[in-house]
């Protein structure tokens, strides 16, 4: 099977959203490495926008959440209520090897690995993640949220024939 074009995942996101796809960034206590690669998505090497992908400053418009450092407990509540007001079907993608636990074990101030707070469909490990594994990162992500929007479609499907 040959890799997909820009124009092909273009229109993935455009048949998935009838938009393209917008993504939520989440510190949660990182040394801000990885979200110096994250903001090189954008630039011309590798061109994040001509996927159809954009960055937003609001979980309520996003589709997908790209969350970053340890699961600290310091944020907690911010990160559920970034994951609650994300609109439903999303993706959450674990960024960097301090989301997938690192050197943080479980105490008082870490839960340790995101998964332990949050449900994470994609890990991309790398400390930090160069922008090509973010960008095969995010592409597994649209591979899930196809799989979800097929699901959410079948029940709504069925919901009506009832």
């Amino acid at each position: 099977m040959s890799e997909p074009t820009a124009d092909q995942l273009r229109r993935r996101a455009l048949a998935l959203f009838g938009r393209s796809l917008h993504i939520r960034t989440v510190d949660t206590g990182s040394c801000a490495v990885c979200e110096s690669e994250i903001r090189l998505l954008s630039a011309p090497p590798y061109d994040l926008h001509r996927l159809g992908f954009f960055l937003t400053p609001a979980p309520r418009h996003a589709d997908l959440l790209l969350v970053t450092g340890p699961a600290v407990r310091a944020m907690d509540n911010a990160l559920l209520k970034a994951y609650e007001a994300t609109p439903d079907p999303k993706a959450v993608v674990a960024v960097g090897a301090c989301a997938l636990g690192g050197i943080y074990e479980e105490d008082g101030l870490v839960h340790g690995a995101l998964d332990r707070v949050l449900p994470i469909d994609v890990y991309i490990p790398g400390c930090p993640p160069s922008p090509l594994a973010l960008l095969q990162g995010l592409l597994v992500a649209v591979g899930r949220l196809e799989e979800r929007v097929a699901a959410l479609s079948f029940d709504l499907v069925a919901e009506a024939e009832r």
